[in-house]
């Protein structure tokens, strides 16, 4: 049987094949970012793809959050230390942030789960702290808060998977980071965040959403607004998916729902199949989300039960993950959907009631969970340089717990890394590099804008068209 101080060394012993400092290479970044980008496009719905890049166009920190493949594709080209395990695949820091569990508890963790897939920890690593200087860059913070902010990540990682190796796996696995942690570890810079953050969760209910995305239509049927290009139903007028588009033929919204219904039930705990039954469907529209994401498909159904007291519920397309095409190991499920929901228990402590997955028509893979229940993000533009380290410390120590978690292996990775600031070092520089590449590309992609090679779009010159 393998001892702890065995498996530490197991980790330090892993540096001989890839020492700390070469963590600072920046991969395969000799390559013209926009084939990736537009790869990256392929299979959206070609109307909202303009509006996706016109949320990368706003600064180098959307086109860093709207770019998750180009950055799997520069790391490939990097050294890891050989542990493989499931990963987010798209640890940026605006993934990060709260959420309700089942029993109404305020949890902060990885929130966004959509590109989970086995990989190296590093990948994960590295993404987040790249994240963190690039958005640190971009709101001019300086160069001493970006350097404090890169190993501030870096160290609660380090010191957070540590703690993870001398805990048993059950503790490991139960423990969680609870917003009443961060309230009384608060200091005088962080604490009105902090107070904050729980007051706009507790706003954020199904009850409290729906006077601002539904109506009474003629005959007083409950039905969500239509508000272009966020959320438009798919069978009308306002509709933006293509000419040609499949679900077009579809009569309604109905079928659509009842394919979805059909296989997602099955993929819940027999106790939320129950509380589900009670609930009653009203309308179900399309919803576009994130930066990343925009153009895939994502759909949100408004329920109430007798009482009409609402739930909102969201489908959302789960398509093959940017690692896939970059790492050797697969995914042990096929649906990606599935691929998914399955991160996301394995990473997080505690998840969404009614998370799950389906298959719609033609075949595409989506995940279920609720919409907007508890869920808040960091407002980065509020932070002073005190705040942003505060964050950084908060994110790195919630991706080492989700690493420990799901891989079962922190003695290692805490070996590899080690009690020095060698990785934190390498890590720094990593950052350095990639932000300079970032802007890089961020130009190049910009001009490909200018020129005619991609189209862009903003929000409002969708509304335009739809002005009465």
């Amino acid at each position: 049987m393998t001892t702890l101080t065995d498996r530490l060394k197991q980790g330090k012993d892993a540096r001989k094949k890839c020492s700390r400092s070469s963590q600072a290479a920046l991969g395969n970044v000799d390559r013209d970012p926009i084939p990736l980008i537009k790869a990256s496009s392929e299979g959206r719905i070609k109307s909202l793809v303009e509006l996706r890049y016109g949320r990368m166009l706003v600064s180098p920190f959307t086109f860093y959050r709207g770019n998750a493949l180009l950055q799997a594709h520069d790391l490939a080209g990097t050294s890891n230390m050989g542990l493989v395990s499931p990963i987010c695949g798209d640890s940026h820091l605006m993934n990060f942030g709260g959420f309700a569990t089942p029993e109404r508890n305020l949890l902060f963790s990885v929130n966004d789960f959509d590109e989970a897939h086995p990989g190296p920890w590093e990948w994960d690593l590295k993404r987040l702290v790249a994240s963190f200087l690039v958005a640190a860059h971009d709101l001019r913070h300086g160069e001493s808060v970006e350097e404090t902010i890169c190993h501030e990540v870096v160290s609660a990682y380090q010191k957070t998977m540590l703690e993870c190796a001398e805990q048993s796996s059950l503790e490991t696995w139960y423990e969680s980071i609870s917003y009443d942690d961060l309230l009384a570890q608060a200091n005088k810079s962080t604490l009105e965040h902090v107070e904050r953050a729980i007051a706009k969760a507790e706003r954020r209910t199904h009850a409290e959403l729906l006077p601002k995305i539904s109506e009474r239509d003629a005959h007083g049927r409950l039905i969500i607004r239509d508000d272009l290009p966020e959320i438009f139903h798919l069978h009308k007028n306002t509709t933006l998916l293509d000419a040609d588009d499949d679900w077009l033929r579809l009569s309604d919204w109905r079928p659509l729902y009842d394919t979805f219904m059909r296989d997602y039930r099955g993929t819940l705990q027999a106790d939320r199949r129950d509380l589900l039954s009670r609930f009653h469907v009203q309308d179900m529209a399309f919803k576009v989300v994130g930066v990343g994401s925009v153009g895939t498909r994502c759909l949100v159904a408004l329920l109430t039960d007798d009482q009409q007291f609402p739930l909102f519920l969201q489908f959302k397309e789960a398509r093959r993950s940017v690692l896939a095409g970059y790492v050797k190991a697969r995914s042990r499920v096929r649906h990606e959907g599935q691929r998914v929901v399955e991160g996301q228990r394995l990473m997080q402590s505690a998840s969404d009631l009614f998370l799950g997955w389906t298959t719609g028509p033609s075949g595409r893979h989506f995940y279920v969970r609720q919409l907007r229940d508890m869920k808040i993000s960091a407002e980065l533009e509020t932070f002073d340089g005190e705040a942003f380290a505060a964050y950084g410390r908060l994110c790195g120590r919630a991706l080492a717990r989700a690493h420990a978690k799901c891989s079962g292996q922190a003695a290692v990775i805490s070996g590899y890394i080690g009690k020095s600031d060698a990785l934190a070092d390498a890590l720094y520089k990593y950052a350095q590099g990639y932000t300079e590449q970032n802007e890089r590309d961020f130009e190049r992609f910009q001009q490909a804008c200018r020129k005619g090679r991609l189209r862009a779009r903003s929000e409002a010159d969708f509304a335009a068209d739809h002005l009465p």
